[in-house]
């Protein structure tokens, strides 16, 4: 009998060697750090090297998250990469399974932006809950500064690099207690990495497209206005999908955007602030990464515990936005 349960055994995370802090960015546009920390609370963010591959980061971060769950790669049923920068647009997720040596695991890549690691978690508890697959590894990674127009300040500030993990196990007890997943297409110009095409004459009656996607352009008033209003509801609807309240929350882990966005959320809810986990100041936005890589280190820090529930959040272009609440640990 296949056990249809969900238990999240492991966690992992990867970031590039090189750090770059608010005051470097002064030398590229008109910002202060005074500026960015106040509007922000992002200090510094890391910045992937021309030899630094997305691949290479979320493998490293995977191979964190297989021993921690005391699995090899061997035991790997599926890996879900959710990324917007792929090394490759065809994909990522098969590299990374080459890296791994996972020779089992079906790989493919998921995009949601920075609610990509909420989507793939919910999309990997579909395969366990039908009993399809046993083992899951889930990473969320994304390489930003490939896509930043770092002479615009409104954005260049706000992103970093970074590749976290999780294993997720079919277990006798199912440990992810609620979900709520959301999308609306009409506001999807207040976020955008756009593919802009020139025209281009075939043969005479023939045009076709070509060209290249140009940077990241966000109106930050509009999101943060949406991230304000669409979290707290998307976590209170999953608090009564899961027959909690929202006292019995031992943690809260957003998407790590902004610092004014994480303290709106918190006060909305009624949780106290140290219940909410911040990396931003050290990271910066790192999209689908961010959650992950904040889950890993509190897990790594000793403040998340095996049985401390969880509740989850990721928002972002698209736009998306969704809940997870789960058990740490079997």
């Amino acid at each position: 009998m296949h056990k249809l349960g969900i238990a999240i055994t492991g966690s992992g995370s990867a970031v590039p060697e090189t750090s770059l802090a608010n005051e470097a960015l002064t030398e590229l546009v008109e910002t202060s750090d005074e500026w960015i920390t106040t509007r922000t609370g992002i200090r510094q963010r890391r910045v992937a090297s021309p030899t630094e591959s997305l691949s290479l980061l979320a493998a490293k971060a995977g191979r964190q998250a297989i021993a921690q769950a005391g699995i090899t790669p061997e035991d790997v049923d599926l890996i879900l990469l959710a990324t917007s920068t792929p090394d490759d647009l065809f994909g990522s997720a098969c590299q990374i399974q080459a890296e791994l040596g996972a020779t089992k695991a079906v790989a493919f890549d998921l995009t949601a932006a920075c609610s990509g690691f909420v989507f793939g978690l919910v999309t990997a508890a579909q395969y366990i809950r039908t009993g399809v697959y046993q083992n899951v590894l889930l990473i969320g990674a994304d390489i930003l500064s490939r896509w930043v127009d770092w002479q615009d300040r409104r954005t260049c500030v706000l992103f970093g690099d970074g590749a976290g993990a999780v294993i997720l196990q079919a277990n006798e007890s199912d440990r992810l207690l609620g979900f709520t997943l959301k999308s609306d297409g009409s506001q999807n110009h207040y976020l955008n990495l756009a593919y802009q095409a020139a025209a281009k004459e075939l043969i005479p009656g023939v045009n076709i497209s070509q060209g290249k996607y140009h940077p990241i352009t966000m109106n930050g008033k509009e999101v943060y206005r949406f991230a304000v209003q669409k979290v707290p509801e998307v976590i209170d609807k999953t608090l009564f999908q899961a027959n909690l309240t929202i006292d019995q929350i031992d943690w809260l882990v957003l998407h790590q955007a902004n610092q004014r966005i994480l303290d709106a959320v918190a006060q909305r809810l009624n949780i106290p602030n140290d219940k909410v986990i911040s990396n931003l100041a050290n990271y910066g936005n790192t999209s689908a990464a961010s959650i992950p890589i904040a889950l890993d280190e509190a897990v790594r820090q000793g403040k998340i515990k095996p049985n401390d529930t969880i509740a989850v959040s990721g928002f972002g272009a698209g736009l998306t936005w969704g809940a997870a609440i789960f058990q740490w640990g079997r």
